[in-house]
């Protein structure tokens, strides 16, 4: 199998897998050539036939296609280097796919997933709920997921509960809706003295990698929201985005009503072409620092709570989040 095959093979996989329900071959083939493969529908029905055959997907009629848990294994072991850049590549996927509509208030957003046992909620809610309290999290909005449940390519386990945080490239997609397209240039491990932005002490950038990079940090233990909510002393994951230089007023201007809507994030807003924390700008743009959403699952991991986080999990409608304060109650459902 040559490397151009193989590629559009592994994209077939990739883009069954994001998918909240089966797909058919037309949107397939819609989405490759919107990626920029030259590829007909003719030849994706021939990719998936293959692809069954192989056990990777399941033909499901009209209905579609959906991955195996055979495909996903055969994405988790595909070669690193077709998976770097996906991280980008999804990351500009999910800002389209998503809804949200800042001034109705309505509409899908971009959640992160991190899945616990039931039994350790009553220990990982006063956790999350002081990240959130500090100022750390990615707003104040969150949600629960029942057992059976399913956000992207993530099902929820019996005896298992799903915490759905925003993902902080939601704002990505609500500022293009607004008419201002946004970089995301690479995510840090950003240091806090006296709660107030430091330095960046790591940083990986979203082009250069297949995994994002909060995730990287949280699984190696680089993080301090212990230390973060208890003395402003810590070191917390953060997105760093650019902005068109232009737009930096009307991006303040975004910050609040985003606040106000309970989504916000920015936690510095720097000056056209002006390092921001010592971080070279581009000329012409502005640089801003926004919060991770995966950062109240991070304390879990450092208070020695199992869970499983996933970034850019998938959607979630606005409607279903309700605020951190309310976690207790939402609880009790389960």
């Amino acid at each position: 199998m040559n490397d151009k095959t193989e590629k559009k093979r592994l994209a077939v996989l990739r883009i069954l897998k994001e998918a909240d329900a089966p797909v058919g071959s037309s949107l397939i083939t819609e989405q490759l050539v919107a990626m920029g493969h030259d590829v007909s529908e003719r030849t994706i029905r021939f990719y998936l036939q293959g692809l069954d055959q192989e056990g990777l997907t399941e033909n499901l009629g009209k209905r579609g296609r959906r991955i195996t848990e055979l495909g996903l294994r055969e994405l988790e072991t595909a070669r690193a280097f077709e998976k770097v850049g996906f991280l980008n590549a999804k990351i500009d996927q999910m800002t389209y796919r998503m809804t949200f509509d800042l001034t109705r208030r309505t509409g899908s957003v971009v959640v992160n997933m991190s899945v616990i046992e039931r039994r350790d909620l009553p220990l990982a809610i006063p956790l999350m709920t002081k990240v959130f309290a500090g100022g750390f999290a990615m707003g104040e909005l969150l949600t629960f997921y029942h057992p059976g449940e399913r956000v992207g390519s993530i099902t929820v386990p019996e005896g298992m509960v799903g915490v759905g945080t925003v993902c902080s490239i939601t704002l990505n997609g609500v500022l293009l809706a607004q008419g201002i397209p946004t970089h995301s240039r690479f995510g840090g491990l950003l240091e806090l003295a006296d709660g107030k932005p430091s330095r960046f002490v790591e940083i990986i950038t979203y082009e250069g990698t297949s995994i994002d990079p909060l995730e990287v940090f949280i699984r190696s233990g680089m993080t301090d929201y212990t230390g973060a909510v208890a003395n402003g002393n810590g070191r917390i994951g953060v997105g760093f985005r650019e902005v068109p230089a232009g737009a930096r007023d009307r991006v303040i201007e975004l910050a609040e009503r985003l606040k106000e809507a309970g989504l916000g994030a920015f936690l510095t807003i720097g000056w056209p072409g002006q390092p921001l924390l010592e971080i070279p700008v581009s000329e012409g743009r502005t640089g801003a620092i926004v919060i991770g959403g995966l950062n109240p699952a991070a304390i879990l991991e450092e208070q020695g709570i199992k869970l499983q986080s996933r970034a850019l999990a998938g959607l979630a409608d606005y409607s279903r989040l309700f605020r951190y304060t309310e976690m207790e109650e939402q609880a009790r459902r389960f």
